[in-house]
Protein backbone atom coordinates (compact mmCIF):
# COMPACT_ATOMS: atom_id res chain seq x y z
CA UNK A 1 0.00 0.00 0.00
CA UNK A 2 1.73 3.82 -0.97
CA UNK A 3 0.57 6.20 0.86
CA UNK A 4 1.13 10.28 0.34
CA UNK A 5 1.59 12.93 2.51
CA UNK A 6 1.26 16.53 1.07
CA UNK A 7 3.57 18.67 2.67
CA UNK A 8 2.06 21.98 3.84
CA UNK A 9 5.64 23.70 3.10
CA UNK A 10 3.98 23.74 -0.22
CA UNK A 11 0.62 25.52 0.80
CA UNK A 12 -0.90 28.67 0.27
CA UNK A 13 -0.35 29.59 4.18
CA UNK A 14 -3.00 32.66 3.83
CA UNK A 15 -5.57 29.90 3.43
CA UNK A 16 -3.89 26.78 5.19
CA UNK A 17 -7.21 25.62 6.51
CA UNK A 18 -8.90 25.65 3.02
CA UNK A 19 -5.53 24.03 1.52
CA UNK A 20 -5.48 21.26 3.81
CA UNK A 21 -9.20 20.54 3.07
CA UNK A 22 -8.46 20.64 -0.58
CA UNK A 23 -5.88 17.86 -0.80
CA UNK A 24 -8.04 15.93 2.07
CA UNK A 25 -10.83 15.65 -0.30
CA UNK A 26 -8.53 14.82 -3.00
CA UNK A 27 -7.06 11.91 -1.32
CA UNK A 28 -4.34 12.52 0.51
CA UNK A 29 -3.91 9.98 3.50
CA UNK A 30 -1.99 12.20 5.80
CA UNK A 31 -0.98 15.52 5.93
CA UNK A 32 3.23 16.38 6.58
CA UNK A 33 3.76 19.14 8.79
CA UNK A 34 7.41 20.52 8.46
CA UNK A 35 8.70 22.28 11.72
CA UNK A 36 12.10 24.46 11.21
CA UNK A 37 14.02 25.63 14.20
CA UNK A 38 16.06 28.08 12.31
CA UNK A 39 19.18 26.28 13.84
CA UNK A 40 18.95 22.33 13.44
CA UNK A 41 18.04 23.66 9.61
CA UNK A 42 18.36 27.22 8.18
CA UNK A 43 14.44 28.43 7.95
CA UNK A 44 11.98 28.85 10.41
CA UNK A 45 8.26 27.21 9.99
CA UNK A 46 5.85 26.74 12.18
CA UNK A 47 5.17 25.55 15.83
CA UNK A 48 2.62 24.23 18.26
CA UNK A 49 0.11 26.79 18.58
CA UNK A 50 -0.64 26.95 14.69
CA UNK A 51 -0.46 22.79 14.55
CA UNK A 52 -2.79 22.89 17.19
CA UNK A 53 -5.12 25.21 15.27
CA UNK A 54 -4.97 23.20 11.81
CA UNK A 55 -5.86 19.88 13.67
CA UNK A 56 -9.42 21.16 13.34
CA UNK A 57 -9.09 21.32 9.57
CA UNK A 58 -8.71 17.33 8.92
CA UNK A 59 -9.54 14.00 10.77
CA UNK A 60 -5.81 13.00 8.89
CA UNK A 61 -3.45 12.14 10.52
CA UNK A 62 -0.72 14.50 11.21
CA UNK A 63 2.61 13.48 10.06
CA UNK A 64 5.00 16.04 11.58
CA UNK A 65 8.32 15.86 11.16
CA UNK A 66 10.82 17.75 13.48
CA UNK A 67 13.43 19.86 11.57
CA UNK A 68 14.87 20.93 15.25
CA UNK A 69 18.22 20.98 17.37
CA UNK A 70 16.29 19.77 20.61
CA UNK A 71 13.50 17.03 19.80
CA UNK A 72 13.70 15.35 23.07
CA UNK A 73 12.61 19.10 24.48
CA UNK A 74 9.70 19.34 22.28
CA UNK A 75 8.30 16.14 22.45
CA UNK A 76 5.26 16.18 24.45
CA UNK A 77 4.29 19.78 23.29
CA UNK A 78 3.94 18.66 19.82
CA UNK A 79 2.14 15.49 20.90
CA UNK A 80 -0.39 17.44 23.26
CA UNK A 81 -0.80 19.75 19.95
CA UNK A 82 -2.63 16.87 17.66
CA UNK A 83 0.35 14.94 15.84
CA UNK A 84 -0.03 11.35 15.38
CA UNK A 85 3.33 10.69 14.08
CA UNK A 86 6.80 12.10 15.23
CA UNK A 87 9.60 12.21 12.84
CA UNK A 88 13.04 13.32 14.12
CA UNK A 89 16.72 13.20 13.22
CA UNK A 90 18.87 10.61 14.35
CA UNK A 91 22.06 13.26 13.73
CA UNK A 92 20.59 15.18 16.73
CA UNK A 93 21.50 12.27 19.78
CA UNK A 94 19.65 11.12 22.42
CA UNK A 95 17.78 8.75 20.37
CA UNK A 96 16.78 5.88 22.59
CA UNK A 97 15.14 8.69 25.00
CA UNK A 98 13.78 10.62 22.29
CA UNK A 99 11.74 7.27 21.12
CA UNK A 100 10.78 6.43 24.02
CA UNK A 101 9.65 9.51 25.41
CA UNK A 102 7.58 9.77 21.83
CA UNK A 103 6.32 5.95 21.76
CA UNK A 104 5.37 7.12 25.84
CA UNK A 105 2.74 9.15 24.46
CA UNK A 106 0.70 6.89 22.38
CA UNK A 107 2.43 8.47 18.77
CA UNK A 108 3.99 6.83 16.02
CA UNK A 109 7.59 6.84 15.86
CA UNK A 110 9.99 7.70 12.80
CA UNK A 111 13.84 8.87 12.42
CA UNK A 112 14.95 10.61 9.91
CA UNK A 113 18.29 10.89 8.28
CA UNK A 114 19.75 13.82 5.68
CA UNK A 115 21.35 13.22 2.72
CA UNK A 116 25.07 12.91 4.25
CA UNK A 117 23.81 10.44 6.79
CA UNK A 118 24.42 6.50 6.49
CA UNK A 119 21.39 4.91 6.76
CA UNK A 120 22.95 2.31 8.87
CA UNK A 121 22.61 4.52 11.63
CA UNK A 122 19.52 3.71 12.22
CA UNK A 123 19.31 -0.51 12.11
CA UNK A 124 20.19 -0.29 15.85
CA UNK A 125 16.51 1.31 16.17
CA UNK A 126 14.26 -0.39 13.99
CA UNK A 127 12.40 -2.70 16.18
CA UNK A 128 11.75 0.34 17.96
CA UNK A 129 9.98 2.53 14.88
CA UNK A 130 6.95 2.82 12.97
CA UNK A 131 8.68 4.69 10.22
CA UNK A 132 12.41 5.91 8.87
CA UNK A 133 12.27 8.68 6.76
CA UNK A 134 14.46 8.77 3.98
CA UNK A 135 15.48 12.79 2.68
CA UNK A 136 16.02 12.49 -1.02
CA UNK A 137 17.12 16.55 -0.39
CA UNK A 138 18.68 19.05 1.86
CA UNK A 139 15.92 19.54 4.57
CA UNK A 140 15.78 22.87 5.33
CA UNK A 141 13.45 24.19 1.73
CA UNK A 142 10.67 22.98 -0.03
CA UNK A 143 10.69 22.95 -4.48
CA UNK A 144 14.51 21.28 -4.08
CA UNK A 145 15.37 18.60 -6.75
CA UNK A 146 15.38 14.38 -6.19
CA UNK A 147 18.48 13.61 -5.30
CA UNK A 148 18.89 10.42 -7.26
CA UNK A 149 21.86 8.58 -4.71
CA UNK A 150 19.92 8.18 -2.18
CA UNK A 151 18.09 5.51 -4.20
CA UNK A 152 20.44 2.71 -2.74
CA UNK A 153 20.10 4.21 1.35
CA UNK A 154 16.28 3.21 0.29
CA UNK A 155 16.94 0.08 -1.20
CA UNK A 156 19.25 -0.74 1.69
CA UNK A 157 16.74 -0.02 4.49
CA UNK A 158 13.92 -2.19 2.91
CA UNK A 159 15.68 -5.28 2.96
CA UNK A 160 17.01 -4.91 6.19
CA UNK A 161 13.65 -4.70 7.52
CA UNK A 162 12.67 -7.65 5.30
CA UNK A 163 15.55 -9.85 6.76
CA UNK A 164 14.23 -8.47 10.11
CA UNK A 165 10.43 -9.17 9.63
CA UNK A 166 9.42 -5.96 10.81
CA UNK A 167 6.71 -3.45 9.75
CA UNK A 168 8.46 -0.15 9.42
CA UNK A 169 7.23 1.78 6.70
CA UNK A 170 10.05 3.67 4.98
CA UNK A 171 8.85 7.14 4.24
CA UNK A 172 10.94 10.08 1.20
CA UNK A 173 10.47 13.79 0.93
CA UNK A 174 12.18 15.79 -1.59
CA UNK A 175 11.65 16.28 -5.08
CA UNK A 176 8.71 13.89 -5.46
CA UNK A 177 7.02 14.06 -8.46
CA UNK A 178 5.31 11.01 -10.73
CA UNK A 179 8.87 10.00 -11.93
CA UNK A 180 10.78 10.27 -8.87
CA UNK A 181 7.72 8.33 -6.75
CA UNK A 182 8.04 5.57 -8.84
CA UNK A 183 11.59 4.88 -8.36
CA UNK A 184 11.12 5.59 -4.72
CA UNK A 185 8.27 2.92 -5.01
CA UNK A 186 10.42 0.42 -6.48
CA UNK A 187 13.77 0.88 -4.39
CA UNK A 188 11.63 -0.26 -1.60
CA UNK A 189 9.47 3.24 -0.02
CA UNK A 190 5.74 3.07 0.51
CA UNK A 191 5.07 6.52 1.80
CA UNK A 192 5.61 9.90 0.10
CA UNK A 193 5.93 13.74 0.96
CA UNK A 194 4.89 15.17 -1.56
CA UNK A 195 4.72 19.15 -1.33
CA UNK A 196 4.61 21.20 -4.90
CA UNK A 197 3.72 18.12 -6.69
CA UNK A 198 0.34 17.48 -5.05
CA UNK A 199 -0.60 21.83 -3.45
CA UNK A 200 0.60 23.37 -7.25
CA UNK A 201 -1.73 20.66 -9.19
CA UNK A 202 -4.66 22.04 -11.15
CA UNK A 203 -5.84 18.79 -10.15
CA UNK A 204 -4.59 17.13 -6.80
CA UNK A 205 -6.74 14.07 -6.51
CA UNK A 206 -5.05 13.33 -10.56
CA UNK A 207 -1.95 13.61 -9.21
CA UNK A 208 -2.18 11.47 -5.83
CA UNK A 209 -3.35 8.58 -8.32
CA UNK A 210 -0.38 9.04 -10.18
CA UNK A 211 2.00 9.73 -7.54
CA UNK A 212 0.78 6.07 -5.89
CA UNK A 213 1.64 4.42 -9.71
CA UNK A 214 -2.16 4.16 -10.37
CA UNK A 215 -2.78 6.44 -13.40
Amino acid sequence: MIYISPSILACDFSKIGEEIKKVDAAGADMIHVDVMDGHFVPNITIGPPVIKKIRKATALPFDVHLMISEPLRYTDIFCSSGADSITFHVECGRTKETIEAIKSRGVRTSLCVKPATPVESVFPYLDKLNMVLIMTVEPGFGGQSFMYDMLPKIRSLRQEITKRGLGCDIEVDGGINPTTAALAIEAGANVLVAGSAVFNADDPGKMIKKLKGSI
